[in-house]
């Protein structure tokens, strides 16, 4: 299970965390003073010129409050439980958590994570981290080789200014390494940046240095520059080719025996933990049990989980992957999303458009489902049989209605959608609601 921290490291542990999660906090409430214009699709046009926090306070309806369709809703319930579930399941195998925040870009949605036990924030792009930093992320760990010259200068600033940044990224070629070292060095980087090696998952996989022996090569760069530390390995198993509980379990047994090598190899010299990190959204249930098989070490092993899609699921490619299909007995992740659009064209009995498309809706791993009907007239909501989504223009949706489907002009579709990272990234301030309909707060994303 790997070498203890001793009394000391857990003594200030939480004392870290709570000031990095504090810091957090305060800056994402900043938000709440942003004024609502015509920047964010869907708020009521009498809104304009309120502060979020000032149209948060009215408690409006999101049917009857002024919102106009189409208008992307996250239901607040769904997304506490999410978070909690998530929180439990890491605490409960042992893992430290950096979710991946690429998925919903949110600073608010960070904070919930960080404030929920959250180690720091995953990201995967120089432009992720500066939105991180500029609301407090303390701990980021950056799941990609850094090779952009200008933005590691950036992060040579921001790691001299701040002393207590732990940033954290991928290695995995010998060039990568040199680029580094040469953009830190002419950058006058005052401490070195740490570093994982990355294994591949595989021939034909993604990302990621493909042999043990070419993991090897990279981490004799990284010991060769003056401005890297390795610290740990990582990858991503959800790339693993033709992925069953097998081939993943076997994958991640190679990153577990890979840093326990470079551990006996004394290639962690100055780390103060060997970091071990994988997990997407797929195969965090063999992550958790390999990760539990983690021999012995010379130091701690931080066991970093990554998952990010969980914070509102979705219902269609994350349902059918999620982990808590295989392990039911650890609990169930609930859709936050839904998608309410209007009826605007019924020009036949069998066919009907709606006012979203691509420009509002995830559509690349899977079409939106209709999943209910408020009625224009009464108000009334009803599941939406015989209601079926066939395609997606920019600005509309294809409907095929069955005979006996009652759907008129007017009526409001509630929408589920696949995929999380390409459903936040469309919004730019998404209303939380409640099961009564009234919205509490907003969501502010930033991509």
């Amino acid at each position: 299970m790997g070498v203890a921290y001793d009394a000391t490291y857990f003594e200030e542990l939480p004392l870290a965390a709570e000031s990095l999660t504090s810091r957090a906090e305060q800056l994402a409430a900043g938000l709440a003073e942003e004024r609502v214009d015509h920047r964010f699709k869907a708020l009521p046009p009498d809104a304009e010129g309120l502060t979020v926090e000032a149209l948060a306070a009215e408690r409006r309806n999101l049917f009857t409050g002024g919102f106009t369709t189409p208008v992307l809703a996250l239901s607040a319930e769904s997304v506490a439980h999410n978070l909690a579930l998530l929180e439990t399941y890491a605490e409960r195998h042992g893992l430290a958590f950096a979710p991946h925040g690429k998925t919903s870009m949110s600073p608010q949605l960070f904070a919930d994570q960080l404030k929920r036990g959250a180690w720091g924030i995953t990201a995967a792009v120089p432009h992720q981290a500066r939105v991180y930093r500029a609301y407090g992320i303390g701990r980021i760990f950056l799941a990609n080789e850094l090779v952009d010259p200008v933005a590691l200068r950036w992060l040579a600033g921001e790691m001299t200014a701040d002393p207590e940044l732990r940033f954290i990224c991928y290695v995995d070629s010998v060039r990568g390494v040199e680029l580094m070292e040469a953009a830190l060095s002419a950058a006058g980087a005052t401490r070195p940046l740490d570093v994982v090696v990355e294994l591949g998952a595989g021939e034909g996989a993604r990302t990621g240095a493909r042999t043990e022996a070419d993991c090897a090569a990279v981490a004799d760069a990284v010991a060769a520059a003056g401005s890297l530390r390795l610290v740990g390995v990582a990858g991503y198993e959800g790339e693993v080719p033709d992925a069953d509980p097998e081939r993943v379990r076997a994958w991640l047994r190679r990153l577990v025996a890979l840093a326990a090598d470079f551990d006996g190899a004394g290639r962690f010299t100055g780390a103060e933990e060997i970091v071990i990190s994988a997990g997407g959204s797929a195969w965090f249930d063999a992550v958790a049990d390999v990760f539990a098989e983690i021999p012995e070490l010379t130091l701690p092993a931080l066991k970093l989980l990554r998952s990010g899609a969980y914070v509102s699921h979705d219902d269609g490619h994350y349902k059918h992957l999620t982990p808590f299909n295989r392990v039911p007995e650890e609990g169930t992740l609930e859709p936050a999303f839904r998608l309410w659009a209007q009826v605007v064209s019924r020009p036949t009995g069998e066919q009907a458009f709606l006012n979203a498309g691509k420009r509002d809706a995830a559509y690349d791993l899977d079409l939106p489902e209709a999943q209910v009907v408020r009625s224009a007239r009464d108000g009334s909501v009803r599941p939406a049989t015989g209601i079926t989504v066939t395609g997606l223009s920019d600005q509309h949706t294809w409907v095929r209605t069955e005979e006996g489907a009652e759907l008129e002009v007017g009526d409001w579709v509630g929408m589920g959608l696949s995929h999380p990272c390409t459903s936040f990234d469309k919004w730019q301030l998404i209303p939380l609601v409640e099961p009564d309909g009234t919205v509490s707060d907003y969501i502010r994303t930033f991509f």
